[in-house]
Parts: C-alpha cells; sequence; structure tokens
C-alpha cells in the first residue's frame, strides 16, 4: 500500500505558536493549484503502481479551499493512480470553515473523515492563540460534522499552555468524549523559534510553558482517556479501538507515501526520501517550467535503524527486537537491550521481544530513543515533544 499527502499552504490568520509551512496571502491561490496539478501529473510512482489506501489533505488550512478547487485535485489524483475503493481520505478543517454545504461537497467527492483543529473549548484560549474560530464554533462544527453523514471525525487539542489549568484541561477532554468523537490527537505546546508565541515570550508578555505543569497534564490526559476507553496507541494519539488513523499510523510503520504541495515530504518504504521546497512562489515558478523542486536523501542504515527505533518507541507496539535482528543485524539488538537496561520497568518495559515504553516512560520518549540511536550521545534525557510535523 502507499498513501498521499497534500499540502494546502494557505491559512486565514497566523496562530501563534505555528511553524508549519503557510501564507495568510491568498494571493497565489490560483497560482499554487495550477503547479499542484502538474505536481501530481510529473511525479513518479513507485515501482508496482502501489494501490493507494489513504490520502490526507493537510496544511495549512485545506478547508479554506473552494469545493471547485478541491474537485480538481481529486481529479488529478484519481488519474494519476489506483486508489482503493475503501480508501481513508482525511481532510484538515478549522471549525470556522465547516458548513452544511462544504460538509456536503465533501463527501460527495469522497472525503471519510475530518481531522477539526479546536485546540480549546475555551474563548481566551482561542484568543490568546490567535485561532480564527471561537469556543461556539468548535462545539458546533463537531456536532454539524456529524449530522451531515461523517462518523470517521479527530479532533486536536492542546494543553500546558500558560493559564491552562488541570480543570479547564480536564474539560477540553471531557467534552470531545461527550460529543462521541472516536480519535483525540493532543499536543503539548511547543515554543517555536521565529514564532509570535517565542517573541511573546522572549519580551515577557506572557509567561513560558512550564514543563511540570506539561508532564502533569500529559499524564493525566492518559488516566481520562484510558478510563473512557480509549487506546493511547502512539505518544499524541488516542483512539476507540479500530478507529487509528491509517494514514498516520502508515507514517510510523514506515511504508510509502507520496508528497505534494511546497514543504510535502515522500518516502519510498525502503531507503529513500525527499521534500519539496518550502516556498510558494519558487514552487510555483519551478514548476512552470516543468520542475519539481525537490530534494533527496538516501538513508543510510544507521539512519534507518534510528527512525525505526524514533517511530517505533511512540507506538503501543513499541520496537520490535526480533524485526531489528532480521534486517540490521543480532548485534544490534544485543546494543539496544545493552542501552535500554537503564530504563527497564520504570520507564521500558521488554516483553515478546518487545521493547514498549510505560506511562512514566512517554514522559521521556525522546530521550529514551536517542540513547538507543547507534551512535548517540548517552545521558541526554528531554521531556515530551511535539512530533515533527508529518502530516
Amino acid at each position: 500500500m502507499a498513501g498521499i499527502y497534500i499540502h494546502i499552504p494557505f491559512c486565514r490568520q497566523a496562530c501563534h505558536y505555528c511553524n508549519f509551512h503557510f501564507s495568510t496571502s491568498p494571493r497565489l491561490k490560483n497560482d499554487f493549484i495550477d503547479a499542484l496539478l502538474k505536481e501530481i501529473a510529473l511525479s513518479n510512482v513507485y515501482t508496482g503502481n502501489p494501490c493507494i489506501e489513504t490520502i490526507y489533505f493537510g496544511g495549512g488550512t485545506p478547508s479554506l479551499l473552494l469545493p471547485e478547487e478541491l474537485q480538481l485535485i481529486f481529479d488529478a489524483l484519481f488519474q494519476k493512480f489506483t486508489i482503493s475503493c475503501d480508501a481513508e481520505i482525511t481532510l484538515e478543517a478549522n471549525p470556522d470553515d465547516i458548513t452544511v454545504p462544504k460538509l456536503g461537497a465533501w463527501r460527495t467527492m469522497g472525503v471519510n473523515r475530518l481531522s477539526i483543529g479546536v485546540q480549546s473549548f475555551f474563548n481566551e484560549d482561542l484568543q490568546w492563540m490567535h485561532r480564527a474560530h471561537n469556543a461556539a464554533q468548535s462545539v458546533d462544527s463537531i456536532r454539524l460534522a456529524g449530522e451531515q453523514g461523517f462518523e470517521n471525525i479527530t479532533v486536536d487539542l492542546i494543553y500546558g499552555s500558560p493559564g491552562l489549568s488541570d480543570e479547564k484541561w480536564h474539560r477540553n477532554v471531557q467534552q470531545v468524549v461527550d460529543l462521541g468523537i472516536h480519535h483525540i490527537s493532543c499536543y503539548a505546546l511547543t515554543v517555536e523559534p521565529k514564532t509570535a508565541l517565542h517573541r511573546m515570550i522572549a519580551k515577557h508578555k506572557i509567561p513560558d510553558t512550564d514543563p511540570a505543569q506539561q508532564a502533569r497534564q500529559f499524564i493525566l490526559l492518559m488516566q481520562w482517556l484510558e478510563a473512557a476507553g480509549y487506546d493511547h496507541y502512539e505518544i499524541s494519539n488516542f483512539s476507540i479501538p479500530g478507529k487509528k488513523s491509517r494514514h498516520n499510523t502508515a507514517y510510523w510503520q514506515g511504508k510509502s507515501y507520496y508528497g505534494f504541495g511546497p514543504s510535502a515530504h515522500s518516502f519510498n518504504g525502503t531507503d529513500t526520501r525527499s521534500w519539496n521546497i518550502a516556498n510558494n512562489a519558487l514552487y510555483i515558478q519551478s514548476l512552470s517550467g516543468n520542475i519539481i523542486p525537490s530534494e533527496k536523501e538516501v538513508l543510510t542504515p544507521v539512519q534507518r535503524l534510528n527512525e525505526y527505533i524514533m517511530t517505533g518507541l511512540r507506538t503501543m507496539e513499541g520496537i520490535d527486537l526480533l524485526y531489528i535482528q532480521k534486517i540490521f543485524g543480532a548485534q544490534q539488538v544485543n546494543r539496544i537491550v545493552q542501552d535500554a537496561r537503564r530504563y527497564m520497568n520504570e520507564k521500558v518495559v521488554l516483553e515478546n521481544n518487545t521493547l514498549r515504553l510505560t506511562p512514566t516512560g512517554k514522559l521521556f520518549a525522546d530521550g529514551i530513543a536517542a540513547d538507543l540511536f547507534e551512535d548517540s550521545n548517552p545521558g541526554q534525557v528531554f521531556n515530551l515533544t511535539n512530533p515533527p510535523s508529518i502530516g
């Protein structure tokens, strides 16, 4: 199987914490769509022309596109690729973009999963985040999507932000549970360089994030959602059994995917990845000359092993030592187990040839992974951070 990621690099306004690639000016939108259609047409299909099992529209804010613009992209994809009849097709949407006409158009095109960027159900939080929607729209958008036939919905929430009490965090989580949402993605607020949030903290306009608060709210989150029947299947993702994101799961399992649009990444499922330039104007200019503006790298065995450790450790399945022995050799298995001994039982458990994080260990996922890397620097332990932007 393979997946497709489409990056739509436009937003209504810039959230203070966001460092993804986007523009708040729609001036180049028509030219971008033309360039995107050309990139899809010019793309080289991986060996064997694999059937596409998942499509994910991310950004940016894909829900800003007009239905007719989105339809053009669907037409190009179905002309170029073989799309499975039961493909999971996800569209990221902001609450303020969700209307009955749009929901109907999305369903007609084949969208069967919505990822709604709620972040909070409190107006004061949404305002300082500089979100374009309000708390009432957060609730209404979810209810409206359900009424229009969308059964597969995921909601994004942010925790660990200044001013977010444990009580408010609980009310945010409980609101999603009460609305019957089967998939929840929760991210610790991260202060990224060159963002408005970074500048405001540097100027002491708002407090910095508190690692102790973030750790506590993450632990509470795990407890609340476990009690509500959700599987914690990846560090930042929770789902009712059977409702995992198929698209993101394929990333963590190292399966192949195509990325289209500025800043989008691709991976051939074995050792080669590529990424497009993160500049709308240059992306459009290059494709006007029938050139896909991308760079490529071939991963070394060490890079492949380290990436498997990093992604595998974040999931409920953990790291399969038999797989590592088969692909990378028994010596690597012995080294990894030896390096993991300092974390055994409290942060890491070894069962049935699998290394998995405990709930406590999930607080230190990045640091533990780094200590298990080949050629890593042992001893450095980091608190929980957000995953990289991969859609």
